[in-house]
């Protein structure tokens, strides 16, 4: 039968594959999962299987030569998002590549540069920000709702440091919290207030069980007109990721800024005028919801609303971060 949808390849089994893109694409309309590859043959197949998906290759080259995958998505370590992302975009496909873009914002514009002079879509799969309560709560904001924002205050934290053959603990490879998760709290408050930092103070715990990383990070993020984030991330200490926009006004708190999964895990609270309420938000899948902008940006219907420019000022913020916690000074962005 034929179809209209958009088939992906996947290139590598990484758990958030198989756990949480793979499945939200099987729910899209647009988009559907034709081929998965991975350095194991053996591999590839046996995920292929477990998944329903049609065709599995062993290595990452034959995926990007198969003429029929029109968009990649790359769920690799940071370390090689760059070549894979660069080798995808000459193969012609549209690219989806996961958070961090790149392991700094050099990298980034090189990955950019190539998408755009291939003609092809690339998108930094922060899926948390196409979910709808993300366009309520900047509706909220602009219309006056808690008043004038003072600052946001956020944080992601989880703990899996007994782990230590993760890659998450590789430095080389990229890893360490400010890359893993730090990254959503700095990429939340820039989309809420539309607005670029100024600059960046970050403190850091680095691990010599871990080969150095910072395995936990707070920073102050600095906006035009006195505005802040305050955040803090961590993969050496309990499960949260919370984020409060705090107004003159009032305060927009959202319990689970980053994860939802049950239906209401995606409400947020408002409290202004003397009253809490809690807002409901439609459950919405928000891996199905990024994979469905981006076929619709591909297919002409909308513009891509976070494309490779956005990936790479967000990849500065992140150098800063980075800078200020091993040389523990305030770096100017």
């Amino acid at each position: 039968m034929k179809t209209d949808k958009l088939k992906w390849g996947i290139l590598g089994c990484a758990g958030i594959a198989k756990r949480a893109v793979i499945p939200g694409l099987k729910l899209s309309e647009l988009n559907e999962v034709a081929a998965i590859a991975s350095r194991s043959l053996d591999n590839a197949k046996k995920t292929a299987e477990e998944l329903h998906i049609e065709t599995a290759y062993g290595s990452y080259e034959e995926l990007l030569a198969d003429p029929s995958i029109d968009v990649v998505y790359i769920p690799l370590p940071n370390h090689l998002h760059r070549e894979w992302t660069i080798r995808a975009a000459e193969a012609g496909k549209h690219i989806l590549c996961e958070k961090p873009l790149a392991l700094t914002a050099k990298e980034a514009a090189e990955m950019a540069e190539a998408a755009a002079k291939a003609g092809v879509l690339l998108s930094e799969a922060f899926m948390y920000r196409y979910h709808p309560r993300y366009d309520m709560i900047k509706k909220l904001i602009d219309a006056g709702e808690i008043g004038e924002v003072r600052g946001i205050r956020s944080a992601f934290t989880f703990n899996n440091a007994g782990h230590k053959e993760n890659v998450r603990y590789r430095k080389e490879w990229g890893g360490g919290s400010i890359y893993d998760v730090g990254c959503y709290p700095i990429n939340a408050a820039r989309l809420l207030l539309g607005k670029e930092p100024e600059a960046v103070t970050v403190q850091a715990l680095f691990s010599p069980e871990h080969d150095d990383v910072d395995m936990m990070a707070s920073g102050l993020v600095e906006f035009e007109g006195s505005v802040s984030l305050t955040f803090d991330c961590g993969m050496w200490a309990a499960f949260r990721n919370p984020l409060e926009v705090l107004g003159s006004d009032g305060t927009i708190e959202v319990p689970s800024a980053f994860v939802t999964g049950e239906p209401g895990s995606g409400n947020f609270f408002v409290s202004a005028k003397g009253e809490r309420r809690e807002v409901e938000v439609p459950h919405v899948n928000a891996y199905t919801a990024q994979a469905d902008h981006l076929a619709q940006a591909i297919k002409g219907g909308t513009q891509l609303q976070f494309g490779g420019s956005d990936a790479v000022r967000n990849m500065k913020v992140i150098d800063a971060c980075l800078e200020s916690a091993h040389e523990r000074k305030r770096v100017l962005l």
